[in-house]
């Protein structure tokens, strides 16, 4: 055999595995990208209008979830059956504590000034928050979602004591991520407040353009907060999720969660 040809069979024999190697690590559960949806806070306008729509076309979405919310005390069966659904009650601590000496913070309840926090106390709120949420839905598995995107108690960081309770963890850094560059327990999203369904739909092809992960961080959808999206805005971007479902993979935070720990 023509010792050229060994040669150029050897190249194209190495180039496949390479590109067999790189789609691999680009697989998204067999489509093009990953999108979660995720909703903070246990608002009424989750339960009344998120969950209809999403159950209506078949999509999953995690909702992360403060135990001493009145959108959460006040409806616990709801939640309850959106879990047999198959959406993911996310943990966002028991009282939602933030850091209130960051300007823009005003708001911060003094009480719940996550400044003026022990770790200690920051755990034990966060532990019984998954005791609520496992008598709702019998689950040892979820994810958590860093209030306000804090991840320190006092000035003590808390995000190595929460690795042993969750899978993983969302932050609220803006950015879409390839499979081998996410840190588990620092996953980004996109704070979603008025953009049009136009904008939205644009932040999902530039995840398929990267083969990426993207996680939208909803709050009102359709009112009931100040950080809010309408209502047809998100309408649009479920439909176009749905439409382009076979490129897209949809899942809540811990099931993509889970894939990534297995793929890595």
């Amino acid at each position: 055999m023509n010792s050229k040809y060994v040669v150029i069979q050897i190249i194209i024999a190495v180039l496949l595995m390479i590109s067999v190697q790189v789609y691999a690590q680009n697989d998204w559960n067999g489509k093009k990208c990953a999108v979660v949806l995720s909703y903070d806070d246990a608002l009424n306008t989750h339960l009344d209008n998120v969950i209809p729509l999403l159950d209506s076309v078949g999509l999953k979405a995690t909702f992360y979830l403060p135990g001493s919310f009145p959108g959460f005390r006040n409806r616990l069966n709801d939640w309850a059956a959106a879990a047999k659904e198959g959406h993911e009650l996310g943990n966002h601590t028991l009282f939602h504590p933030c850091e209130g000496e960051i300007p823009g913070r005003e708001w911060v309840n003094p009480d719940y000034d996550l400044k003026k926090y022990s770790l200690q106390r920051m755990l034990d709120e966060i532990n019984m928050d998954n005791v609520l949420l496992q008598a709702l839905d019998g689950k040892k598995l979820r994810t958590f979602a860093y209030p306000c995107g804090d991840m320190k108690a006092g000035d003590s960081s808390y995000v190595e004591r929460i690795k042993s309770s969750f899978i993983a963890a969302r932050s609220v850094e803006s950015n879409i991520q390839k499979l081998n560059d996410i840190d588990l327990y620092n996953i980004g999203c996109y704070m979603i407040n008025n953009q049009s369904g136009e904008e939205l739909i644009s932040l999902v092809k530039e995840a398929m353009e990267n083969d990426a992960l993207i996680v939208f961080l909803f709050h009102g959808v359709g009112g009931e907060h100040n950080i809010n999206v309408s209502l047809e805005a998100h309408r649009k971007l479920i439909e176009y999720l749905k439409q382009n479902e076979q490129s897209i993979w949809i899942a809540p935070l811990c099931e993509i969660a889970q894939f990534i720990k297995q793929k890595r």
